[in-house]
């Protein structure tokens, strides 16, 4: 009977102890949370109130389980999973905490912070951090759990003895992975491209939704994603119309008929940007750019505060001057000549009028 009440008494007594102080701790982050609402770290750090209760229940159980005496090899066997599932708990909770920490600090910056492009940049930096902390604390976590095999000890000197080797070979086997993630350290820190950034890749129009530190995605304007290496932005040319400043020059080109009323027209499309709210009042122009025997090209040229109002501003002045066009200028539109040409008869008559006696010069002979 002894034998059943000990371990249910341990471990009845552990998770008492962990539902307590983990109601205690949530309860006083939620106290200074609630008394200074301007700190985002508070409220982040309830997030790591699960974690916390595991890595206490674990660290009770791996503490008061000998006392329970169990029989046979189960101490062995429980105490090292016991211990495995408490440095889990321990990297869990330490990522949380260095994640909260980061945000925190993220979301004070951008408090202050009125620059949309060192915002972008800011966050870049911010998530390539977050992630390389996590995969520090990942591997740590791997290692101190193998470590604790007695296999693993032994192993461990032989493999420190051949660790240069296996640094050699595994730089060679793994080149490309190793220099996508120094790619990514230098577009984090080296403001090449920024999440929310508006991008030309491949021929591709999109935004950068997200960078790691091996690739990155971006969401086409048709909801399709492309991942790409980080290796391809700091390799090859690619188009950031995001950077520095988002402001953009558009153009429309027409194909009219020569007889298309230019002045009529530059008023037609004063008075479309005048309504169009995607317009930011800083130039218009509508030229002639070019001319063929048939037609000549018009060129509408407008600005925009950014890429998506730039598309839009197009797409508006494409169709309201094509449809004005229409209904009060049809001659204006290209047409494709099919009368006959005319006949001998019907041209101008190119003979040589007569000369008058006062463009008659002096003939031989005359004084």
């Amino acid at each position: 009977m002894e034998d059943v009440v000990r371990p249910l008494a341990v471990a009845g007594g552990a998770l008492l102890i962990t539902l307590v102080a983990g109601w205690a701790a949530d309860r006083v982050v939620r106290e200074v949370a609630r008394r200074r609402p301007q700190e985002v770290l508070w409220r982040l750090l309830r997030r790591c109130r699960v974690p916390l209760r595991v890595v206490l229940c674990a660290a009770l159980l791996r503490a008061g389980y000998p006392s329970a005496e169990l029989a046979g090899d189960h101490d062995e066997v429980v105490g090292q999973v016991l211990t495995l599932v408490l440095i889990g708990a321990c990297a869990w909770l330490a990522i949380r905490l260095a994640t909260a920490i980061v945000e925190a600090g993220y979301a004070r910056y951008a408090a202050g912070q009125r620059d949309p492009a060192r915002m972008r940049r800011v966050r870049t930096q911010v998530t390539l951090i977050r992630r390389v902390v996590t995969a520090v604390i990942g591997v740590v976590a791997v290692a101190a759990m193998l470590l604790t095999f007695p296999g693993m000890r032994t192993v461990g000197t032989s493999v420190l003895a051949s660790a240069g080797l296996i640094g050699i070979v595994a730089g060679v086997a793994a080149q490309s992975t190793l220099g996508n993630l120094f790619a990514g350290l230098q577009i984090a820190f080296g403001d090449m491209v920024r999440i929310g950034d508006t991008v030309v890749v491949g021929g591709e129009w999109g935004t950068v939704e997200e960078i790691t530190l091996t690739y990155i995605v971006v969401a086409t304007w048709d909801e399709r994603r492309i991942t790409m290496p980080v290796s391809y932005f700091t390799g090859r040319p690619f188009e950031n119309w995001s950077r520095g400043n988002p402001r953009m020059t558009g153009t429309v080109f027409l194909h009219l008929d020569h007889t298309a009323p230019m002045d009529l027209m530059r008023e037609h499309l004063r008075e479309v940007l005048m309504k169009a709210p995607e317009w930011d009042g800083r130039a218009w122009s509508l030229v002639i750019t070019d001319t063929t025997p048939t037609t000549i090209q018009v060129r509408a040229l407008v600005t925009a505060k950014d890429a998506d109002d730039i598309w839009t501003l197009r797409c508006v002045v494409r169709e309201e001057l094509l449809a004005w066009l229409r209904r009060e200028h049809p001659y204006a539109l290209p047409r494709v000549n099919t009368a006959p040409a005319p006949g001998l008869d019907d041209a101008p008559d190119r003979r040589q009028a007569p000369p008058t006696s006062g463009d008659i010069g002096p003939g031989p002979g005359t004084t």
